[in-house]
C-alpha cells in the first residue's frame, strides 16, 4: 500500500540572532491542510507585532494545490502579507518560481525565490 503524504509543517528556528518562521509543504495541500495549519500561523503571529517576521518556506517537497487549498493559501497571504518582513521560498520548480512572483503581490515585504538553501538562508539573515 502507498502512503501519499502532503501538508504543512510550522517551526521557528534562530539564525544568528535573527529568529525565523518556517513552513514545510509537502505533497498536493488541501483545504483540510489548511483548516488545520491555519490556526497555528494565525497564534504564531499574534504575538509578534514589531519587527515583522521573516520566513522561509521550503518547498522542494510541494506538488501543488487542490483548487479550495489554492484558495485558502491566497487568503493567508491577504490575512498576513502586512506581518512579513521577508519570505525566502526555496523551490525546485520552475512554476514555484512563477507563483513567488505573482503572490508577491499580496505581501508588503519582500519575497524571493531561491534554488538552494544556503541561498536563501544566507538572504535572510541580514
Amino acid at each position: 500500500m502507498a502512503f501519499l503524504t502532503h501538508g504543512l509543517s510550522i517551526g521557528i528556528e534562530r539564525m544568528n540572532t535573527h529568529f525565523f518562521l518556517t513552513l514545510k509543504a509537502v505533497g498536493k495541500l488541501t483545504h483540510e491542510d489548511y483548516t488545520v495549519i491555519t490556526p497555528m500561523i494565525d497564534s504564531a503571529l499574534a504575538t509578534v507585532k514589531e519587527p515583522k517576521v521573516n520566513i522561509l518556506i521550503d518547498a522542494t517537497d510541494l506538488k501543488g494545490w487542490e483548487l479550495r487549498a489554492a484558495w485558502d493559501d491566497f487568503k493567508l497571504r491577504l490575512k498576513h502579507g502586512s506581518e512579513f518582513d521577508k519570505i525566502a521560498i526555496y523551490g525546485n520548480k520552475n512554476w514555484q518560481k512563477i507563483n513567488t512572483k505573482l503572490g508577491s503581490w499580496f505581501i508588503s515585504g519582500d519575497v524571493q525565490y531561491f534554488d538552494h538553501l544556503h541561498d536563501a538562508l544566507s538572504w535572510l539573515d541580514v
